[in-house]
């Protein structure tokens, strides 16, 4: 590993992101599998490992290897929601809701990040927040309403009246036009 100059490491985990663009995650670990014999692996690699998982569906792996990156360094929005995203696939709501609760503090005008916390709180039964987080997603970006039809994470209470009206309440408004 001492034989790698800073320059090959860089190229491997470029050259790894962009096997997982292209949705070739085996060929983004062997790129990555140049710091096998590292003293210490930097946290991209480990986050860069995490998602190269995550897209083999491999949750549990990918979840060791995102667990592994400091999260005191600084804004890691995209890791937490990588993990959530982990963290819903193997069942863990609770811990999908904390990470994303953790994103939130960390970028409270991102509205992916809103979105997503109103999906897991609907998946987990509770209605009022998955209201509360989905009307303030909506109203910060307003193009998420036209996510909401096709989004199964709030088929438990699509029918619900509070949703109902939340939804028609955020509806574009019409103009109208003047008479001549």
């Amino acid at each position: 590993m001492s034989d790698l100059s800073d320059i090959q490491k860089q190229r491997a985990i470029e050259a790894a992101q962009g096997y997982l663009v292209l949705e070739l995650p085996d060929a983004a670990l062997r790129r990555l599998g140049i710091f096998a014999d590292a003293d210490s692996i930097p946290p991209a690699v480990e986050q860069l490992r995490g998602e190269v998982y995550r897209q083999k569906e491999d949750y549990e792996r990918a979840l060791k290897h995102f667990e592994r990156v400091p999260t005191d360094e600084g804004n890691h929005v995209e890791l937490r929601m990588s993990m959530a995203w982990c963290f819903k696939r193997i069942g863990r709501l609770d811990k999908a809701i904390e990470a994303m609760k953790a994103a939130y503090r960390e970028a409270p005008k991102t509205a992916v990040v809103l979105y997503n916390l109103a999906c897991y709180y609907a998946l987990a039964g509770e209605k009022e927040e998955a209201l509360s987080w989905l009307g303030r997603a909506i109203r910060m970006d307003s193009s998420y309403r036209h996510r909401v039809p096709s989004e199964t994470d709030f088929d438990s209470i699509r029918n619900d009246q509070d949703f109902l009206y939340l939804m028609q309440l955020s509806e574009p408004k019409k103009k109208t036009q003047k008479k001549s």
